[in-house]
């Protein structure tokens, strides 16, 4: 189903209101996709959408706040908790270790949203939420409305995820990592090594309240009115009929790619870069991307770096800024026929640093001519431009990092 096909169905889920609740997870790679399904769905007539968020995360939304008039945000305290440092919270800023403390922290939201609900002339009559806040679904029995679930992820994944939290699968020996995970009832009876599963479910702890709080999110899920999937259904339709009949309705909606350009500032891409990318032929550049999150260490950079070297591509490398790259002897030796970018925090300014040119923290570069990339190169998690390489017929390359979307 098309992504606008679907908006209309969402909307309809509220049921003849006109207001709905939107509630991103603090997270790039989730928050960006669902902020562009959002600017789809303020175009539905006469629906009226509120944003939930926290102070620091106010200015993410900015540029679709200020191009859709019907959107309003609704700020709220973030909540102190020991877990999470002081003055943090957004993902971008940790690492990926404090997935699941941001994720447990963000549940104690849940009575700060339920005054609000009450307390307004004209409530939401409908939530849309992340599939990291699986505790909004309690939210929307309370209050007796329905609750869509947005995955930034796949329906393989999703399907995966639903297995492990269903049967609680377990591994015998934990000094196995490699130890063998068969994915029953999922097309194709994948099998994965324990080590790829989630993270969230390797680290449950029967007893713990972070733990409970995350299995509870996620069982959560499964018991929500709908689910909105950042894929399509060339790619993935028989695992989207496998989630349908997984969860005994058809409420399931493939509305990807969606673009994480439309709901932030117009960026382009650096001019030295576009020259460069102009001398080269169609699918010869291979564009090497880990995200906003992962962190290379010393070895695995001189790895890919070495790799790189030996293999004679073309390649745009995107570095975070904190992360380890080669040393200067690297771009001298590949001078030419690589360029390496060093991403920065969102909102400051571009400048060059030898061949190295800035770009923003998603790693994404505006205007990257997508019909030259040969290959991807990155982690195992889609944005746009990972969507981007299966449209255009570019095989991307996994490495996992913090999640696996198959």
């Amino acid at each position: 189903m098309a992504a606008t096909e679907a908006t209309a169905v969402i909307a309809a889920a509220c049921g003849g209101g006109t207001h709905i609740l939107v509630f991103p997870y603090p997270a790039q790679g989730h928050m960006l996709p669902l902020l562009d399904l959002t600017r789809q769905l303020s175009l539905h007539h006469g629906l009226s959408i509120t944003i939930a968020t926290t102070p620091k995360n106010l200015p993410l939304l900015s540029p679709l706040l200020s191009s859709s008039p019907s959107i309003q945000p609704l700020i709220l305290p973030f909540p102190s908790h020991p877990s999470i440092p002081p003055g943090i919270e957004n993902c971008k800023e940790l690492p990926p270790s404090y997935f699941i403390p941001m994720t447990h922290v963000l549940s104690f939201l849940h009575d700060p949203l339920l005054h609000w609900f009450r307390s307004q002339p004209n409530p939401p009559t409908a939530i849309l939420s992340d599939f990291f806040l699986g505790w909004t679904q309690r939210l929307a029995t309370q209050l007796c409305i329905p609750r869509v679930v947005f995955s930034p992820s796949g329906a393989l994944t999703l399907s995966t995820i639903h297995f492990l939290w269903r049967t609680m699968s377990k591994n015998p020996n934990p000094d196995d990592d490699g130890f063998p995970i068969t994915f029953h009832g999922i097309p194709g009876s994948p099998t994965f090594p324990w080590y790829q599963t989630s993270s969230f479910y390797r680290s449950f702890k029967e007893g713990d309240p972070v733990s409970d709080s995350i299995r509870d999110g996620f069982l959560g899920n499964m018991a929500s009115w709908g689910f909105v999937f950042n894929t399509f259904d060339d790619l993935e339709g028989s695992y989207l009929r496998h989630v349908r009949e997984d969860l005994g309705h058809e409420r399931v909606w493939a509305v990807g790619p969606l673009s994480a350009s439309s709901t932030r500032a117009e960026e382009e891409a650096p001019t030295e870069l576009i020259r460069w990318l102009d001398t080269c032929e169609e699918g010869t550049v291979v564009y090497v991307c880990f995200g906003s999150q992962a962190t290379l260490t010393w070895e695995q950079a001189e790895s890919l770096g070495t790799g790189l070297e030996r293999s004679g591509a073309r390649f745009v490398w995107c570095v975070r800024a904190t992360s380890a790259v080669p040393d200067e002897g690297f771009e001298r030796r590949v001078e030419g026929r690589g360029v390496v970018l060093i991403t920065f925090r969102l909102r400051e300014p571009f400048f060059p640093l030898s061949s190295r040119l800035g770009v923003d923290e998603d790693g994404e570069v505006e205007g990257l001519p997508g019909g030259l990339c040969g290959g991807f190169l990155r982690c195992a998690a889609y944005n746009e431009n990972g969507l981007g390489a299966l449209i255009a017929t570019s095989p991307p390359s996994d490495q996992d990092h913090t999640a696996e979307n198959s």
